[in-house]
């Protein structure tokens, strides 16, 4: 394992679900936003908030030999206030945050397609926070599901997460294995951002650990 600052509360599984949000933003903050085609779990595309450059066009990292850290607001963010002040909220430094519009896709499809680990930690100096992946759920899709595997191939440690609206979820996404299964009819969409490991993470984590979350 990597000499990275890691979080306890993630040690044992991998995830934790959070409580549910109590208030989401106005559909308008991210229907009326701007999204690009993107490969990811399905039918996706994404609305970038939050890039290596500030570049509404541009999600990924690895080209720049950066970390996903220190990412810069991008334009159409001053259109989701809301959306931006759940992220800076955490106080935590953070990469990469998107909007994700994911259209209906079979179990089975979505498994053997687009079942995924994500690269968070290319560049990540040894010494400073791993990153690890946070989800949103804003619209409400209570027969949708995030799929989490120790390994690819290994369904016997696979753990669903129902993603009703307000759902919220910290993954370290680079150890597991995951992708949503979206049932529709209408698109899901969610907010993901990356964040660093640390006490501020931590903090954030657990304020929103409160009895739903441990159940």
């Amino acid at each position: 394992m990597s000499a990275h600052t890691r979080l306890d509360l993630l040690e044992t599984d991998g995830y934790v679900v959070l409580d549910r949000a109590r208030e989401l933003p106005h559909r308008a903050e991210w229907e009326g936003l701007d999204y690009i085609d993107w490969v990811s779990g399905g039918d996706t595309r994404f609305a970038i908030l939050a890039s290596v450059n500030g570049d509404e066009r541009e999600a990924r990292y690895r080209f720049t030999e950066r970390p996903d850290k220190d990412a810069v607001w991008t334009a159409q963010s001053d259109r989701s206030p809301s959306l931006r002040r759940w992220v800076e909220d955490c106080g935590a430094r953070h990469g990469r945050v998107r909007v994700i519009h994911q259209r209906e896709l079979g179990y089975g499809e979505t498994i053997s397609e687009h079942l995924h680990q994500d690269d968070n930690n290319a560049f990540n100096p040894e010494g400073e926070g791993w990153v690890v992946r946070a989800w949103l759920e804003l619209t409400d899709d209570p027969d949708s599901f995030m799929v989490l595997r120790d390994s690819k191939d290994d369904v016997a440690s696979e753990r669903r997460i129902p993603l009703p609206a307000g759902s919220q979820v910290v993954v370290d996404s680079e150890r597991l294995w995951h992708v949503v299964c979206h049932s529709g009819p209408r698109p899901r969409c969610a907010l993901i951002a990356s964040f660093e490991s640390g006490p501020q993470l931590e903090r954030w984590m657990s304020a929103r650990m409160g009895v739903e979350a441990r159940a």
